[in-house]
C-alpha cells in the first residue's frame, strides 16, 4: 500500500505535554492508537477520561476499526487510558515491546509490588524487535529504539516513524536518559542507526512537545531535518560529546510529577490496583527519608 494511504489524527494533552496519534487507512478504516492518555490529578487522585474522550469520538465520527492500541515505552509521566480503550473496543490489542520484562523487573523491586509478574503478560501483545505486524491494513515495523527506557520502541507504518520519548522536535532534542537502565550511549546509538538511517523524506512523529521559547505546538518533522538541526544530536554528533551533555543535563532535571502513578500503573498495562475493602484503590509512594534532626 502506499504511504499517502495512511492518515494521521493527532490528538495534544497540554497539562502532560504528550501526544497521542490515530493511523488509519483511508481506503479501509483500520486503525491504530498509539500512546493514549489518561487523565490524573495528584492532589486529589482524581481519575478521568478527558483526553480520551476526543479520540473515541474521532473514532467513532470516521467509522474507524481499531484494531490495538501500542505504547512506545511504559511512561513515566502520564497514565496510559489504554483499559478503558479496551472496554470500549473488547477487540483491540494492547502492545508493547517485548522488552517491558525489563521495565517490570526494576519497578516491581522499586515499589516492592510483590504480586506484580514481570513477564508482560498483563499486555495482549509483545512487540519483537525488527519484526513486522499486521493490523488490518496497516502494516507496522518495530524498531527498538531503547535509551530513555530499556524498552522504548518507534513504530514506522510507511513513510511515517512514531519515536515517542527518543527523538523530539529538532528545537527540543532528544529524551532523558536517568531513568533506571536507562543509558545515553544507548540512545545515541538508537538513533544514530536506527533512526538516521531511515530515507531523509521519513516523516517523525515526536511523543511529547514541550513548545520551547514559547512557540505553538509542533509534533511533526523529518529525518532530514533531525540529523541537520536537531539541538542535541544531529547527525554528525560524536557520540562522547552526546553522551556528556545528555548526562550533564539529566542531572539537573526533577523527577516527572507524574511518576510514580504513571509508572506503577503502565508497566501493568494501565491497569489501576484493585480495589480495597473500601472501594477505593492506591497507589505506593516509596519515601526517601533525609531527616537530620531525629527518625520519623
Amino acid at each position: 500500500m502506499s504511504a499517502n494511504k495512511y492518515s494521521i489524527q493527532h490528538f495534544f494533552d497540554p497539562d502532560t505535554f504528550t501526544l497521542t496519534y490515530v493511523v488509519f487507512d483511508s481506503s479501509t478504516l483500520d486503525g491504530i492508537i498509539i500512546d493514549p492518555v489518561l487523565d490524573f490529578d495528584p492532589a486529589s487522585g482524581a481519575v478521568s477520561d478527558t483526553s480520551l474522550k476526543p479520540v473515541v469520538h474521532f473514532i467513532k465520527t470516521n467509522n474507524l476499526k481499531i484494531h490495538a492500541s501500542l505504547e512506545t515505552h511504559a511512561h513515566a509521566d502520564h497514565l496510559s487510558s489504554s483499559q478503558i480503550l479496551k472496554q470500549i473496543y473488547p477487540q483491540i490489542k494492547i502492545g508493547i515491546s517485548e522488552r517491558i520484562k525489563i521495565v517490570q523487573e526494576v519497578f516491581k523491586s522499586h515499589f516492592n509490588l510483590t504480586l506484580l509478574k514481570a513477564d508482560g503478560s498483563q499486555f495482549d501483545l509483545l512487540l519483537k524487535d525488527g519484526q513486522s505486524y499486521s493490523f488490518g491494513s496497516i502494516q507496522l515495523e518495530v524498531i527498538p529504539t531503547p535509551g530513555h527506557t530499556p524498552a522504548c520502541t518507534s513504530f514506522k507504518i510507511g513513510q511515517n516513524v512514531f519515536t515517542g520519548d527518543a527523538l523530539f522536535m529538532p528545537d527540543s532534542g532528544t529524551g532523558r536518559c536517568d531513568f533506571p537502565r536507562g543509558s545515553a550511549q544507548d540512545l545515541y546509538q538508537s538513533i544514530t542507526k536506527n533512526i538516521y538511517s531511515l530515507d531523509e523524506d521519513t516523516k517523525i512523529y515526536v511523543g511529547h512537545d514541550y513548545s520551547p521559547g514559547g512557540r505553538p505546538l509542533q509534533f511533526q518533522t523529518t529525518v532530514g531535518e533531525s540529523k541537520a538541526n536537531n539541538t542535541q544530536l544531529k547527525a554528525h554528533t560524536a557520540e562522547n560529546e552526546f553522551i556528556k551533555f545528555r548526562q550533564e543535563r539529566d542531572q539537573s532535571l526533577k523527577a516527572p510529577r507524574l511518576l510514580f502513578p504513571s509508572v506503577q500503573i503502565n508497566i501493568d498495562a494501565g491497569h489501576l490496583a484493585p480495589q480495597e475493602s473500601n472501594g477505593k484503590t492506591y497507589l505506593k509512594i516509596p519515601l526517601t527519608v533525609k531527616t537530620e534532626l531525629g527518625k520519623l
